[in-house]
């Protein structure tokens, strides 16, 4: 335990950390620690459209949503719903100018935020609390916010929200028990993606072991024109689900999946925290920082490489977070250390069952 703040349990707590899917699940486990330690604490939690759709129904938590289109308009609304309202304590999440003004409209008497090293673009105006410095990971660091009010993250889990409905729905996508292999090949940034090449050889490779290939992914022409193109250069039988399912759906699917293919996206950290195991593609981010959290054993990082290479540093001298955005960054990833990693699974998986 820490020295608290509070004398004791706060009776509200407020959360912001608008996007993106992927941090979403990563605030899971803190929620999970409040909760446990204080259940008679009311959390509300602001974050972004997507995220809570992908959140809707989870236990004990007020979602309140701000789509950052709606900008100042939009911070007033908030504003509004909070009148009368003032919170105990405010965990300010994240570091975007975007959010760090938003936060000015969230009265709170307690603001927690980030340490002194992470601050950026305003943070340190908004906020009354530092969280301490050290972990790398962003699981770990955000478990890192209930540390001022007394508390410590202790063993991570995440209570995601899930329906039958969509189960059911995964059911009727996957039937039986054939080994499957998802593909979600794109980002929320572009530089992020591997090549359809690449992503058809390993498509082709798991085909060739008896394995049913699935992509999936969202509505975006970017998103379609590379399922189609990996598609076309895999010329194997594929389950095409991308723009088909909902964010719930996606859930089922990943947990009814055995194993994903993804680079640094929120189906990744989906996927983690289902218990499914990832084969995570990085360069552009640090799988050190953002990998999936419980088993990187089948995730490829060249993220060192990328800093000498495009950076001309090494990695340990870059700001936390920074993301390494040049074209070909994502090449520096070769399909033979992906098979490898695919191979290496279903051998643990033949001598040990693991899942």
């Amino acid at each position: 335990m820490f020295d608290p703040i509070l004398p004791v349990a706060p009776a509200s707590i407020c959360i912001l950390r608008l996007s993106a899917l992927g941090d979403a699940m990563h605030v899971l486990p803190l929620l999970n620690t409040l909760r446990s330690a204080w259940p008679a604490t009311q959390i509300t939690w602001v974050l972004g459209k997507g995220e809570a759709k992908l959140m809707e129904g989870l236990e004990g938590v007020e979602l309140v949503v701000y789509d950052k289109k709606t900008g100042l308009g939009g911070m007033r609304e908030l504003r509004k719903h909070f009148s009368g309202r003032r919170f105990d304590v405010l965990l300010q999440m994240q570091l975007a100018i975007r959010a760090n003004v938003l936060s000015a409209f969230i009265p709170a008497k307690i603001r927690v935020g980030y340490d002194a090293g992470r601050s950026k673009e305003l943070h340190s105006l908004f906020i009354n609390r530092r969280i301490t410095a050290g972990s790398h990971h962003v699981l770990d660091v955000f478990g890192k916010f209930c540390e001022p009010l007394g508390l410590k993250q202790g063993e991570v889990r995440w209570p995601v929200p899930m329906t039958q409905e969509a189960r059911d729905w995964a059911a009727e996508q996957l039937p039986g028990e054939q080994k499957t292999l998802v593909i979600s090949p794109c980002s929320s940034h572009e530089l992020r993606n591997w090549s359809a090449e690449a992503y058809a050889a390993i498509a082709k490779h798991a085909h060739m072991k008896n394995w049913r290939v699935v992509i999936c992914g969202g509505r975006s022409e970017l998103e379609r024109n590379t399922a189609d193109a990996i598609i076309r250069l895999a010329n194997i039988p594929v389950i095409d689900l991308v723009g088909k399912d909902t964010l719930k759906q996606l859930l089922a699917l990943l947990e009814r999946a055995d194993l994903l293919l993804s680079p640094d996206s929120g189906p990744l950290h989906m996927a983690n925290a289902l218990g499914t195991k990832v084969i995570g593609l990085y360069a552009c981010t640090d799988a050190e920082r953002s990998g999936p959290y419980s088993d990187r054993r089948y995730t490829v990082n060249h993220y060192r490489q990328a800093a000498l290479q495009f950076m001309k540093r090494p990695a340990d001298e870059l700001p936390w977070g920074k993301r390494i955005e040049f074209r070909g960054v994502m090449d520096l990833i070769k399909t033979e250390e992906v098979i490898e990693c695919f191979d290496r699974y279903c051998i643990d998986y033949a001598n040990q069952g693991v899942r």
